[in-house]
């Protein structure tokens, strides 16, 4: 006969059977009794304690982006659920598998409005791939189970179960078994085979060939079925911000990357193509621009796991659904080994005159405050091109995705989709506790940093070496940017006052250093990178510096600003 356990312990259980090793949490009234359960598996599972609920959810996502695995945080109710809210949102538009469990009031409260009582299911249903209230013990197994699976096939996304508080106390015959099928789910759709016999016609006419690679090809895995894909039919290619390190940087046919501050010749070759090939992304619109206006010349092939996105914003001339690590290999096999020299060629001299007009006088300033550009190329040339990249959302965010480099996959760590200020520092936590191994550095502007400076607690306490490093301009810096661009220089509301960030970091006993010249910058950042212990770094740099490229938002992909 079985022994009879809790819900909380049979929680517990059931983490671990998915493989679950470690929790990004945050007690509390409803949540009590499952902590009270975690207690007794720590040494089965690490529980990074956070500083607030918002910061558990970023750091699963962090830990989940670096590791492929599903991030778990654990909350309690009312406030505590709804802090999580925001990185629940972030999950689900950046496709981050998560699960969120959350304390709930006892079913007999329910709907009284009783203390710390919400109604989460109703509020993350539109925020989730499924979200669920736990009211028996009995549900526990299953309701994880199903969660995980949900979570991490398709296209993943976040799950959140609600769990009341006597769902968590009353006792269960506790048996896990892992759930393989959910009715009505269908986590890859079937390939029509029509579509990629369609897909490789079209690529063998093709005489100017551009792909887009996005981070559906890191979440497929599928980083080397699109690199032979590539090579065979000499297919040049560019990387959402998301899609950044699916391609080694020095990759020859990674052209650079797509977007709003994207690099000038794979935005103006958009509309040159012939056939514009889309690889696991969204055709977001700071992607797309003008979508009236976008690569309206050529034809259209579309590969992606989620046929809603197929025709959601630009209808292709051919939708190719499925796993990408299935469909692409299929179509290479049909493909022509083919040479498009001459169209590459033509991306040469655009890149030549980024660089004489943008990137040489960001990297390399003879002169002046220090630029952002140049301290993100010298930390990632110092790294070996080895490291994560977490950013923060911002002018930091669009000067570290162009000017660090990568070599490996799973190497880029940001906010997309929702642009969450305050992601960066709890994101970067979790990165590290996926990968421990390698070196996290953290790019955060001054106001983003403010935004969850509180999880320098959490560095503290479970001594994460992450190194972070604060541009600081004083300023909401894109904010700024775009007011001095577009709203006739009416700065408003964008200047800050800030404390004294060393104080502050070695308040929390982290290892802090300010940076006001460019003389000091190669000292500092070698002191940074001496060992793996946590580090902040604060570099002063020019309080009007602009991020250009820059396409404006709603004009056409190829009206590309320089300066």
């Amino acid at each position: 006969m079985k022994e009879k356990i809790t819900g909380s312990h049979a929680l517990m259980q059931s983490l671990i059977a998915e493989g679950v090793d470690t929790i990004f949490g945050y007690p509390g009234g409803q949540i009590m009794p499952t902590f009270d359960a975690l207690f007794d598996y720590a040494k089965e599972i690490n529980h990074i304690l956070v500083r607030h609920e918002q910061g558990a959810v970023h750091a699963a996502e962090g830990y989940a982006r670096v590791s492929g695995r599903v991030g778990v945080a654990l909350v309690t109710s009312g406030p505590g659920a709804t802090n999580a809210i925001t990185g629940i949102a972030d999950a689900m538009l950046d496709s981050t598998p998560l699960v969120v469990i959350a304390g709930q009031v006892p079913t007999t409260s329910l709907g009284t409005d009783a203390f710390q009582e919400t109604d989460l299911v109703g509020i993350t249903q539109p925020l989730t791939k499924w979200s669920y209230q736990i009211r028996t013990a009995d549900e526990v197994a299953w309701a994880i189970a199903r969660a995980f699976f949900i979570a991490q096939t398709g296209r993943p996304g976040p799950v959140v179960l609600d769990f009341t508080k006597d769902a968590q106390i009353n006792m269960v015959d506790f048996h896990h078994e892992k759930c393989r099928f959910v009715r009505s789910y269908q986590p890859v759709p079937d390939t029509d085979p029509d579509t990629v016999w369609q897909a490789a016609a079209i690529i063998n006419a093709a005489q100017k060939p551009l792909a887009l690679v996005g981070q559906g090809v890191t979440l497929g895995k599928a980083e080397k079925e699109v690199m032979e894909f590539l090579e065979k039919a000499q297919i040049p290619a560019a990387e959402t911000l998301l899609g950044l390190s699916a391609l080694p940087s020095d990759y020859p046919l990674n052209m650079g990357m797509l977007g709003m501050h994207g690099n000038l010749a794979p935005n103006l070759k958009t509309n040159e193509c012939d056939v514009l090939i889309a690889i696991g992304m969204r055709f977001n619109e700071r992607v797309t621009g003008d979508l009236t206006k976008y690569a309206r010349q050529a034809k259209i092939i579309h590969f992606d796991i989620d046929i809603s996105e197929l025709g959601k914003n630009v209808k292709p001339d051919v939708g190719v659904a499925g796993d990408v690590k299935q469909t692409i290999p299929a179509v290479t096999a049909l493909l022509n080994t083919a040479r498009h020299d001459e169209w590459i060629a033509g991306f040469k001299p655009l890149a030549e005159k980024e660089y004489e007009t943008v990137i040489k006088n960001e990297t390399m300033p003879q002169s002046g405050e220090i630029r952002m550009g140049e301290v993100v190329q010298l930390i990632s040339d110092a790294t070996r091109h080895d490291a994560v990249l977490v950013t923060d959302v911002g002018q930091n965010q669009m000067i570290s995705a162009r000017y660090f480099k990568f070599k490996h996959p799973n190497s880029m760590v940001t906010s997309g989709g929702l642009g969450t200020m305050g992601f960066g520092l709890p994101a970067a936590i979790g990165a590290k506790v996926g990968a421990p191994e390698r070196t996290v550095c953290l790019f955060m502007g001054d106001g983003g940093f403010q935004m969850t400076v509180e999880e320098l607690g959490t560095v503290m306490q479970s001594q994460i070496g992450i190194k972070m490093i604060v541009l600081n301009n004083s300023r909401l810096g894109m904010v700024r940017q775009w007011q001095q661009l577009f709203w006739k220089e009416r700065y408003s509301f964008t200047t800050m006052m800030n404390p004294d960030f060393v104080l502050l970091g070695k308040a929390y006993g982290i290892d802090s250093r300010r940076v006001q010249t460019r003389e000091e910058l190669p000292g500092a950042i070698a002191e940074m990178l001496k060992d793996d212990r946590p580090y902040l770094l604060i570099v002063d740099v020019e309080t009007e510096g602009m991020v250009y490229p820059m396409t404006p938002g709603g004009t056409a992909v190829d009206n590309v600003l320089l300066g």
